[in-house]
């Protein structure tokens, strides 16, 4: 790993990989609040850094790691096959990141994957937008070097499982990976989003972070006087064109056309061009960054989880054309003075792009909501829940019946994307009767805020907690048998957590 990357690498303040390496030395067992439960590594050797799963069968599931850019074939507990090995550029936050599995997929086999592809470029020179990913994924060779990754490096792309190889049927999607800011000094490779999910509505929902763009998907546009006309990079406007299509959910057909009844598809149509087919798929815009994204098996519901940069995680329920607030705030609005005052705390505080400090928050709701980029129709909600001071969320995942039990039927779960906090914490959350918001018995939760004190204290969530020691939890799915399985990138492991027999 060269110097330049280490140093960017230190600068992250949610990075969620290991800088090392490698597969992980098999971790103690983690231990869960209730007795009644009980948590069993199912694979605790011979994965590298792993990041999601799609179950295939009753026992055997896809597994993703992050930085091989391989998916491996799980059965009973034991790796059967590498089914695919992509060549991915792993610095920071990239690489083989997220799984989806069609619908239809017991009848058409179709596997979907969220992953950044590697570029090699010249050995001094960056010449952007001149390298692209390939039409055919390349396969073998990863690469480490923060630099060596096309504009567009974040890809989506459909293949088709014969049993044993998942074979390249098309590309969904590119999006933008490279992050090479002059105002930063260093390049960058995070807020890459990755996770995607099928909804009930048969539509494929991604989500992708900022990726360090400051323009109208973050809330910055140029018409409001000289505070607002700061120029975001040498790549082009602050309007969604491809190199500034950031921070949204998407929601997109099965062959990465964009649905026309999307919240803003008539107005992209009017657009016209680059950025009009890129609002065309927008299903909401204005989020930071997020490693978990999940469908509410009751409701049928988008969840997000979005991590603020010191402060303000949240947790929210979008809605079609929901403006998320980012970057003129995190977490509930009447908070902004708060969020203003930690984020400048912070040395150098800088929200991670000195371009656009924390200085030029606003300073009162009022201001904050008048300071809102909205599209036709766009809507702002408060989160349903967030903490104060940053915990680092990672995976969320709803527990889809009640094979824990009654008291944990539908119920959502939230995984650490560090393991500061009780060596990866597992919290879970009730929702309200009608399933639109986070119901706890704890009076001090009921302002939908917890009010801790400092980075990664626990301090109002201790009735959240349900689990310690899972490490980095990128993916919390339930299982073919109802029970709820947890990724953990850092321990190597996938765990599976069931009723006490």
């Amino acid at each position: 790993m060269s110097s330049r990357v280490r140093s960017v690498l230190a600068l992250l303040p949610l990075v969620i990989l290991l800088s090392g390496g490698g597969p992980a030395a098999q971790a103690p067992l983690p231990t869960l609040s209730d007795p009644n439960l009980t948590v069993r590594a199912v694979i605790s050797s011979g994965l590298d850094q792993p990041t999601s799963m799609a179950f295939i069968g009753a026992n055997e599931f896809l597994v993703l790691e992050k930085a091989t850019g391989r998916v491996k074939h799980v059965i009973n507990g034991a790796l059967a096959q590498i089914v695919l090995d992509l060549s991915v550029n792993n610095a920071s936050e990239r690489g083989l990141l997220g799984i989806a599995l069609h619908p239809q997929f017991t009848a058409n086999r179709l596997v979907y994957l969220y992953w950044t592809c590697a570029a090699v470029h010249g050995p001094t020179t960056f010449q952007i937008g001149a390298v692209t990913c390939p039409a055919t994924p390349a396969t073998g060779v990863d690469v480490t070097e923060i630099v060596d990754v096309p504009l567009l490096g974040n890809r989506i792309d459909r293949f088709v499982w014969d049993g044993t190889a998942l074979r390249f049927d098309r590309n969904i999607i590119n999006l933008r990976s490279f992050q090479h800011d002059p105002t930063n000094n260093v390049p960058r490779g995070n807020h890459n989003g990755g996770v995607i999910r099928f909804a009930g509505d048969g539509k494929l929902y991604v989500i992708f972070g900022d990726n360090g763009r400051r323009g109208e998907m973050q809330n910055i546009f140029d018409d409001r006087g000289s505070a607002f006309a700061v120029p975001d990079d040498a790549f082009g406007g602050p309007g969604p064109d491809n190199a500034h299509f950031t921070g949204v959910i998407l929601r997109l057909n099965d062959d990465g056309s964009a649905p026309s009844d999307n919240p803003f598809f008539s107005f992209g149509a009017g657009i016209q061009g680059e950025v009009g087919a890129n609002v065309q798929k927008i299903f909401a815009y204005g989020a930071r960054n997020s490693f978990g994204l999940a469908v509410d098996p009751v409701s049928g519901d988008v969840w997000d989880q979005q991590n603020g940069d010191d402060s303000f995680d949240e947790l929210n329920r979008v809605t079609a054309g929901s403006n998320l607030g980012w970057i003129q705030m995190m977490g509930p609005i009447g908070r902004v003075a708060e969020f203003k005052a930690i984020e400048r705390s912070f040395a150098p505080g800088d929200l991670q792009q000195l371009r656009w400090p924390p200085s030029l928050l606003a300073d009162t709701p009022e201001q904050a909501r008048l300071r809102l980029f909205m599209l036709p129709g766009a809507h702002y909600d408060d989160p349903e829940f967030s903490w104060k001071w940053a915990i680092a969320p990672a995976a969320i995942g709803f527990l889809r019946g009640n094979a824990l039990g009654a008291e944990y039927a539908n119920d959502l779960f939230v995984g650490a994307s560090r393991t500061t906090l009780l060596d990866g914490y597992l919290l879970r959350l009730d929702l309200s009767s009608d399933r639109r918001s986070i119901a706890s018995s704890d009076a001090r939760l009921t302002d939908t805020v917890a009010d801790n004190t400092a980075k990664f204290d626990i301090g109002e969530s201790e009735s959240l907690r349900f689990g310690a020691g899972f490490g980095v939890g990128t993916d919390i799915q339930t299982g073919p048998n109802g029970n709820l399985f947890v990724v953990s990138l850092s321990n190597g492991a996938v765990y599976e957590i069931s009723r006490r027999q």
